[in-house]
């Protein structure tokens, strides 16, 4: 049988070069090493001191719920919103750097938590730990 002109180009067709394409991935490859450390490093963390008052801050953390119906208690006193900076300086002793442990109820509304969250921080407890349950 005699090959025809459309059977030669079919056979140059089929064949694909993918030296363009290596060369894209290894250039991709070389500019995720490079940035890499980059992004690792510029991470800032604030590492906790290592003393017996961290230990005894640990045993006793202040605690501060948020219910359903936007009732404010830290650990077991309730309180309202209004009350709260002077029952925080009450709880922290004074203390702005002590870390508050804020327990808030799923169906709370978001602008609800933002009120409390800006009390806070106006009053200038600014290290806040919202908290949540463990997915099984």
């Amino acid at each position: 049988m005699i090959k025809t002109e459309m059977d030669h180009k079919e056979e140059e067709l089929s064949e694909i070069n993918i030296t363009p394409f290596i060369d894209i991935m290894l250039v991709l490859l070389i500019v995720f090493m490079a940035v890499t450390p980059l992004i690792t490093s510029s991470i800032k963390i604030e590492l906790p001191k290592s003393s017996q008052q961290a230990e005894d801050k640990l045993k006793n953390p202040i605690i501060l719920y948020l219910n359903t119906d936007n009732t404010l208690a830290i650990n077991d006193d309730k309180l309202s919103l209004e009350n709260l900076a002077n029952a925080l300086d009450i709880k922290t002793k004074g203390n702005k750097e002590e870390i508050i442990y804020f327990h808030i109820d799923k169906s709370v509304k978001y602008e609800d938590i933002m009120q409390v969250m800006q009390k806070l921080k106006e009053n200038g407890y600014g290290k806040i730990a919202l908290s949540s349950k463990k997915v099984d």
